[in-house]
């Protein structure tokens, strides 16, 4: 009958080396070269557990798991247009601590993938998956050119100066449509800008909200549409301007 080691001597040793391991010693005082026990050395780990290995497959199966939660997270802010809520957090990735929660929130922080605004509510990082900037394309007589990884950009740290200042609004109507601005679009309107005048503004006027082009002359203001259609707005009791459009977004399909 064969003892326990026999036949694998080879792989034996070889773990007995890795752990430095003496040859001829195992777990427990175990006599590798008798196949018997001995209690002259007890507590010896085998060369298993004592493997540098471990420490590193730990790590490996640590930051898997901390990917699969970045992706579930991820997929929940790209579908749901918003960062999660921590009690979400925790129903989305079975936790049912709080302090489960925080944990998890914080090592996605120092990897860069989240961060918290002032109030702690929690602002998309690297998970906002950048697009891959390929260079520049003519608009006009087309050129041959190569596929070119040049950069990658976030949309948002494109189109974004202040997050915490910065709302969306959909466009209605046409008086902006010389400037670009059709209905259906999405305008990014930043509230703490100072407008100037010829920058595009959402403004209240007179009880009426309205976008328009902002004309100064001294102490007279006048709000100018994009489109001969439209006639210009001059306030006659109240103006209040709400922010300043930054950009407009349009979705083909």
């Amino acid at each position: 009958m064969l003892g326990p080691f026999q036949g694998q001597g080879e792989t034996a040793r070889n773990r007995e080396q890795i752990a430095d391991i003496p040859p001829g010693r195992g777990n427990a005082g175990f006599d590798v070269k008798s196949g018997g026990c001995s209690s002259s050395e007890p507590g010896l780990l085998t060369a298993n557990e004592r493997s540098p290995y471990n420490p590193i497959m730990k790590r490996t199966a640590a930051e898997e798991r901390l990917r699969t939660r970045k992706k579930e997270i991820s997929t929940f802010y790209h579908r749901k247009g918003r960062m999660p809520s921590f009690s979400e957090i925790g129903e989305m990735l079975g936790l049912s601590s709080k302090s489960s929660v925080h944990k998890v929130v914080s090592k996605l922080a120092g990897a860069g993938a989240v961060s918290r605004d002032r109030k702690g509510r929690l602002i998309p990082g690297s998970i906002k998956s950048p697009v891959k900037v390929l260079g520049t394309v003519e608009a006009g007589f087309p050129s041959p050119a190569e596929e070119e990884l040049a950069d990658t950009l976030s949309l948002d740290d494109l189109l974004i100066q202040n997050r915490e200042a910065t709302f969306l609004l959909k466009v209605s109507g046409d008086s902006m449509s010389g400037a670009g601005i059709l209905p259906g679009d999405m305008v990014i309107v930043d509230k703490g800008q100072t407008p100037k005048s010829g920058d595009i503004v959402i403004a209240e006027v007179d009880g009426a909200w309205t976008m328009k082009y902002l004309r100064k002359r001294g102490e007279n203001i006048t709000l100018m549409p994009a489109n001969p259609n439209y006639k210009p707005i001059r306030p006659k009791n109240e103006l209040k301007i709400a922010g300043v459009v930054t950009a407009v977004v349009r979705k083909y399909k």
